[in-house]
């Protein structure tokens, strides 16, 4: 593990501090990161961070830490100059000449984690708990090179060292935030330097007390655990190799946080935590494996109660290995794994690594894709260490961003995760309906943006909203992208079709109102009179009123207690002709009554179908009408085929165009003017306004339905139009 260093610039000589920071390098990039160094100590001068600390010795510190992981020239760069964008406002055009664009695109991507610096100051309750997981995420998908999280891993430890011999006020928040963050962090990514002193420089200023009574009973017994696992590492090597088993025997080093961890999860003393003095044998093969626990068991004797076999019953991950404790010739316990490189490969770098149960103390069911990233980004940073040409490893290292979601802040700093594309209105719906529904605009990063703006990582979003109101039709266009998640247009659809329903059940319970009083029944039961016409309740009936698809007729005949006859009727025009000189041909007869349904409003050259009615001949519908579909559903038998005949000259259609449009002033007569320069006559008009929406039914007549496609444009382009369709 990296020295702990305090401060640099105290201990050292520039000279020195500068041999250290390059160490490693050639001596052209040894001379530019010289440079820097001379840059950074003009630059900084005096100055002092937020937590009192210079900020040249806490850049200088950070490369030092950054050249023990034997990091390249740019990410030293970067650390150099990690706070150049608080000195100097055009850091990026001035200084990209002189160090390179590449060190100061890090240096850039290390100042946007600037707003994450977010003290969690309590870990109870799952929703805090939920929050610092996604704040972790969320420090990886802000950075476009995984070389900004180690800068920014490097700059917390340098922090958590400085505060150490300097007692400040949040220097509990801060050690908190680092157990919460970044050390988790560390861990996933296999930079272990980092982790434990992370942990245990944290663990020093949340838990002063514990921290002192642990470290005092390491100290006591340091000399004699190095001495034992020195001679018990040669021991197992020499009695592996008289078995002819090839093996890699260690120490594994316990650190201070790790003991307490477990003395807390297992209701320990200091003294039953069997791995302070810890060993791992890492063999070829399985069957090694089992040779090699034999042979512990054989040395030393096994504790009671402290094997675990994970090779023949793997835990939920997959994690696989042998897990006992011994007790050694001192009376004291010495914990051993065994387990094959593949298995070591898999703890280590697999999806199954084990940051995943050490964080949640569970096999908990992970998100694959952010596993995999995990994983390549930790095989990554081993694979760096195997190859001499580093320029393709950066290239992957840079590649390898975790990207897929767009995590975003709340005025109050929680954070919210959103697909990548997802715009303020989406942020809008993830925070509450309601507040999508009364969402009128959007401040990002204090500055006022359209709704249908795509968001970036790290953003502060504050809604701008109404008292009250709700969504506007636009946010479903797709042309226009104000919605990029199915789940806040999914609201939005859900508020719409309430709205309607909530307006057809009012318009169907009129209807039937109406004529139960004027057959001297408004007293009637509306329940037994839904269940008569063969609705499922009354709210069924009055939809089918609203849809004319139950007429006067059907409910006259249900309160008369003559169900048989009971169909819907729609209101017809009524007219008779000669088959010679109508409109409608009936196939096969002559002399029919016919009559042009009003439900439908059928016009040349639409397909149309007759049903023969009681008592008033043949009604035409189109067959696509709904209320026609129903008719042919309840009486088959009654469908006739039908076909327009020669229409007379200069004969008109009455027609139904149904517009909706984000109401204005105005908007009725622009609409007016469009369907006068097409010298289309209106016969009626019914508008309604709620909520911002205007909805208007206009009957035209027209020769044919051929000139529909044309007014549909026309309308379509006039402001604020959201949809014309036919009724």
């Amino acid at each position: 593990m990296v020295a702990v260093v305090h401060s640099f610039s105290d201990q050292h000589s520039d000279d020195e501090i500068f041999a250290l920071a390059s160490t490693g390098l050639r001596e052209a990039e040894s001379a530019r990161l010289r440079q820097a160094f001379d840059f950074a100590r003009e630059t900084y001068g005096e100055r002092l961070l937020g937590t009192g600390e210079a900020a040249f010795s806490h850049a200088v510190s950070m490369a030092v830490i950054l050249a023990s992981l034997d990091l390249d020239l740019d990410t030293r760069l970067a650390a150099l100059l990690f706070d150049m964008p608080d000195d100097l406002p055009d850091y990026e055009e001035s200084l990209s000449p002189r160090f390179g664009a590449e060190s100061i695109r890090l240096v850039k991507g290390l100042h946007r984690l600037a707003p994450l610096r977010l003290l969690i100051r309590s870990k109870s309750g799952s929703e805090v708990q939920a929050q610092t997981e996604i704040l972790r995420k969320m420090l990886l998908a802000m950075v476009e090179d995984i070389r900004v999280v180690l800068l920014r891993l490097a700059s917390r430890t340098q922090t958590l060292r400085w505060l150490t011999d300097h007692e400040t006020e949040d220097r509990a928040d801060i050690a908190r935030e680092s157990l919460d963050i970044y050390a988790p962090l560390a861990n996933r990514l296999g930079v272990w330097q980092f982790k434990w002193e992370l942990e245990d420089l944290s663990f020093r200023f949340t838990e002063p007390a514990t921290y002192k009574r642990i470290a005092k009973m390491l100290e006591e017994r340091r000399v004699e655990r190095e001495n034992f696992i020195e001679s018990a590492v040669d021991r197992l090597k020499a009695e592996l190799t008289t078995l002819g088993i090839e093996a890699e025997v260690y120490g594994r080093p316990k650190h201070i946080y790790s003991i307490w961890n477990k003395m807390r999860a297992k209701n320990l003393d200091f003294s039953q935590v069997y791995d302070v003095r810890a060993l791992r044998i890492i063999v070829a093969e399985v069957r090694d494996c089992y040779t090699a626990l034999g042979l512990v068991h054989q040395l030393w004797q096994p504790i009671h109660g402290e094997f675990d076999d994970y090779i023949s019953h793997p835990k939920g991950n997959n994690y696989r290995s042998l897990h006992t404790a011994v007790e050694a010739e001192d009376g004291r316990a010495v914990e051993v794994q065994i387990r094959t490189r593949e298995m070591h490969q898999h703890a280590e770098l697999g999806v199954a690594a084990h940051w995943r149960y050490k964080e949640s103390g569970t096999s908990a069911r992970a998100d694959s894709d952010y596993d995999d990233k995990i994983s390549l980004l930790r095989q990554l940073l081993t694979w760096r260490d195997e190859v001499t040409d580093s320029s393709q490893w950066l290239e992957q290292f840079k590649r390898a961003a975790l990207d897929d979601t767009l995590y975003v802040l709340t005025p109050q700093g929680r954070v919210i995760d959103l697909p990548r594309g997802a715009t303020p209105l989406d942020f809008a719906y993830r925070l509450h309906t309601d507040l999508g529904h009364r969402c009128r605009g959007a401040r990002v990063d204090g500055q006022l943006l359209p709704l249908n703006t795509p968001l970036k990582n790290g953003q502060r979003v504050e809604i701008v909203a109404a008292k009250s109101g709700g969504p506007s039709r636009d946010w479903l266009n797709p042309n226009q992208a104000y919605l990029a998640t199915p789940g806040a247009r999914r609201k939005v659809k859900q508020w719409f079709a309430s709205q309607d329903e909530a307006e057809l059940l009012a318009q169907g319970r009129s209807f039937v109102t109406r004529e139960l009083q004027r057959e001297g029944q408004s007293q009637a039961n509306l329940e037994e009179l839904a269940h008569k016409l063969g609705f499922r309740d009354m709210e069924a009936m009055f939809l089918a009123a609203a849809h004319n698809e139950l007429g006067p007729r059907a409910i006259q005949t249900a309160l008369r207690g003559d169900v048989a006859d009971v169909a819907p009727e729609p209101e017809i025009v009524t007219r008779r002709s000669r088959a010679t000189d109508s409109k409608v041909l009936i196939v096969g007869v002559d002399k029919l009554l016919t009559q042009l349904g009003r439900c439908c409003k059928p016009v040349p050259p639409d397909a149309i179908q007759g049903f023969v009615t009681r008592g008033k001949g043949v009604s035409i519908h189109r067959v696509d009408c709904i209320n026609f579909r129903n008719m042919v559903v309840r009486n088959p038998e009654r469908v006739i085929s039908a076909e327009w005949g020669v229409a007379q000259e200069g004969a008109l259609y009455a027609v139904d165009l149904l517009v909706e449009a984000s109401d204005r002033q105005g908007l009725l007569r622009d609409i007016s003017d469009v369907l006068s320069k097409e010298k289309v006559n209106v016969t009626a008009v019914k508008t309604l306004s709620k909520s911002g929406t205007a909805r208007m039914a206009f009957t035209v007549e027209l020769t044919g339905a051929g000139r529909l496609p044309r007014l549909f444009t026309l309308l379509g382009e006039v402001p604020g139009v959201v949809s014309v369709r036919r009724g």
